[in-house]
């Protein structure tokens, strides 16, 4: 879930984005960003694929069963799963910009900035299920409210 929902209870159109960049990441790491563990390093998986694309080492962000795959494609995959993952709701493409980038090769890519952050903890809280009520505005902002069931 995007950091913004998880610290706000906020959504916006830029929420699925984000958790489609996520999704992206883990495919092409083979792992799931809930239970990332790199080391003994505690980040999530969009950080550390940023660093990674950052110190130009993406090779250590790769599942080496896709390592036979066209690199050019899986590189351009994690560019994009980083574009949709940065921290800046307006830095993030739509998703019919995602849908272009994923099908163009002609169109070049802006450097994706820093993502979102979300420091897990290793403790379980009790999780409380709440209805969200999601209405949209123009700055890509919304207005939530939530009702506990």
């Amino acid at each position: 879930m995007p950091p913004k929902y998880v610290k706000h209870g906020h959504f916006s159109v830029k929420s699925d984005v984000y958790s489609f960049g996520v999704l992206i990441l883990e495919i092409i790491s083979g792992q799931k960003n809930s239970c990332f563990h790199h080391g003994e390093n505690m980040e999530t998986l969009p950080s550390y694929a940023w660093k990674s694309w950052r110190e130009g080492k993406c090779s250590n962000v790769i599942d080496p069963r896709l390592k036979k795959g066209s690199r050019a494609e899986i590189m351009r995959c994690i560019h994009i799963g980083l574009l949709c993952v940065q921290e800046s709701l307006a830095d993030r493409p739509t998703m019919a910009l995602v849908i272009l980038m994923f099908n163009s090769y002609s169109l070049s890519l802006p450097v994706p900035s820093k993502p979102a952050f979300l420091m897990y903890s290793s403790v379980r809280s009790r999780t409380n299920f709440v209805s969200v009520e999601v209405t949209e505005n123009d700055d890509a902002s919304l207005i939530t409210e939530v009702n506990p069931r």
